[in-house]
């Protein structure tokens, strides 16, 4: 068999099962139905995971570099502290998931659709979020340095303490976001809708005296 080829042969694991320190990489599980399944520093390099469907399993510390992933459904899905690089996450669903401490670098991400979803400690640096509906996402501590941010919708997210420099936020929504420690003077303001916390935040971070 190619080295490079799919490893068919490697069967889904049953639902509540716990694997550890597996190379998985190559898979070949379009389709399949995780339930309840426990992963633990597993290797999913160049696995195609086409319409794989998650609910309640947990990602601990695994490597999913350049998985494939089109179509994919996690429903209440841990992915912690996993690395995503160069992923094509395009049309995956994320319902109730928690996604911190991951990576997602040259990863694919839109379009996606994300639902009560925990981003938190994230790296998404340069990443194309563009036009997406993250309206109350938690980014809490996120890297969005130089991500596309352009008119996605941000309303009622917490991004305290996210990094946003040199973000792009052109007809971005922020309204209602909890900003906590967000460096205003770091990006482009340019359109950005804005409430009026949020407008005295930034009055004051480029030095004005805002006075009742």
């Amino acid at each position: 068999m190619s080295r490079t080829g799919p490893r068919p042969q490697v069967r889904p694991p049953e639902a509540g099962a716990v694997v550890e320190g597996e190379d998985l990489a190559r898979v070949d599980w379009w389709g399949t139905e995780l339930d309840g399944v426990t992963f633990t520093r597993c290797r999913f390099d160049d696995a195609g995971l086409e319409e794989l469907v998650t609910r309640r399993c947990v990602f601990d510390s695994c490597v999913l570099t350049g998985v494939r992933m089109g179509g994919a459904r996690h429903l209440g899905t841990a992915f912690l502290s996993c690395r995503f690089d160069r992923a094509r996450l395009f049309d995956v669903t994320w319902d109730g998931c928690k996604l911190t401490g991951s990576q997602f670098p040259g990863a694919q991400l839109r379009p996606m659709t994300t639902t009560d979803t925990d981003w938190s400690w994230t790296s998404l640096r340069g990443a194309d979020l563009s036009g997406l509906v993250l309206a109350g996402q938690r980014f809490r501590e996120a890297d969005l340095t130089g991500a596309d941010l352009r008119e996605s919708d941000l309303t009622g997210a917490d991004l305290d303490r996210a990094r946003l420099q040199g973000a792009h936020l052109r007809g971005a929504d922020l309204r209602g976001a909890s900003t906590d420690a967000v460096d205003w003077r770091a990006f482009e303001l340019t359109g950005v809708r804005l409430d009026l916390v949020q407008s005295v935040q930034v009055a004051r971070a480029h030095g004005a005296l805002v006075v009742d």
